[in-house]
């Protein structure tokens, strides 16, 4: 349950706005939501819920604990809409649907408030249906619609709402995110330089097949330090099975750069850089394979085989490739 304090502290601007508007009594009839995955748009917005029917609230900050904030945590308010795709898209119909809830009398109240996750995802004609119902807003109803693309929504929806935009979470943000969700400091820095996407960081630490990824890392490095020979036959029997999907290849490779990144952050004493905490002592030999400038080269190499794999190179073909050019 995340207070405006929590709040702050991810998402400042935002946040601050949204209490002052509170502070001010000058609450907005329509918000728009943009930022991308992970950065808070569904917790800010059920926060906002509360605030609006916490009839304890102190300030902006609802109590968490009476019967309209619990029902909003167990999402049985009765006066609280979420709409969300059905299927790939927002039809119509739930937007009728929508529309017709708000013709009855509030259950305990005459506040309604309701909120379109994936906003940029409703048809023509659902937009169409919406851009009505926000042009006649009522002033004791607060819309809230969620996109990480509003570009994708009609100009007449967004000039008719509030945008906030919110930014991406900072790496040592996500990191402490992860760790007390029990992710361990060294896979939670891993992940924090893959993504700045709590949610994103999570789903991949979940992933079995990512749990192997920075020991296959580690040794693919170990291979091409001391038994360079070999460099094909771990890519075909060992690397390539792992990673059976191009994405999954992808973000192996991004972990492969985060090693060279490491041994530049090394030579270059930026130890609270470093994301391979563990590996001190291959890095230490692994100084003196690579230098700064080959460790850079390394770094547009893999970001070439990158390239290729998003152009349908064949994965194999490349990681091959990238081995014997590494090895050099």
């Amino acid at each position: 349950m995340p207070s405006w304090t929590d709040m702050k502290e991810t998402q400042p601007l935002v946040a601050q706005m949204l209490v002052n508007s509170f502070k001010k009594d000058r609450i907005s009839h329509a918000y728009l939501f943009q930022g991308d995955k992970g950065t808070g748009k569904r917790e800010m917005s059920t926060l906002f819920a509360k605030s609006i029917f916490c009839k304890e609230r102190e300030g902006a900050e609802p109590c968490q604990t009476c019967v309209n904030c619990k029902r909003i945590d167990s999402g049985n308010h009765p006066d609280l809409h979420w709409v969300s795709p059905d299927g790939q898209s927002i039809k119509k119909e739930q937007i009728l649907n929508l529309q017709k809830e708000f013709t009855y009398t509030g259950m305990e109240s005459n506040l309604k408030v309701y909120i379109i996750v994936d906003a940029d995802k409703m048809t023509t004609n659902a937009s169409n249906r919406l851009l009505k119902f926000l042009e006649e807003p009522n002033q004791q109803t607060t819309a809230m619609l969620l996109t990480e693309n509003s570009q994708s929504m009609l100009d007449t929806i967004r000039s008719r709402c509030q945008l906030l935009a919110f930014q991406p979470l900072n790496p040592e943000r996500v990191e402490k995110e992860l760790e007390d969700l029990g992710v361990s400091t060294s896979n939670a820095k891993i992940l924090a330089s893959l993504t700045n996407n709590l949610q994103e960081a999570q789903e991949l630490n979940d992933e079995d097949w990512f749990a192997n990824v920075r020991k296959l890392v580690i040794q693919l490095v170990e291979v091409l330090l001391n038994k360079p020979n070999e460099g094909l036959l771990f890519i075909n029997h060992q690397w390539m099975p792992h990673f059976k999907e191009r994405k999954q290849l992808q973000i192996g490779l991004d972990v492969l750069m985060l090693w060279f990144q490491d041994l530049i952050h090394q030579d270059l004493d930026r130890e609270q850089a470093i994301v391979f905490t563990q590996e001190r002592e291959k890095r230490d030999q692994a100084v003196l394979r690579w230098s700064r400038q080959s460790a850079a080269q390394s770094l547009s190499l893999i970001l070439e085989a990158k390239r290729k794999i998003n152009q349908n190179v064949h994965p194999t073909l490349v990681m091959e490739q990238l081995t014997l050019q590494l090895q050099r």
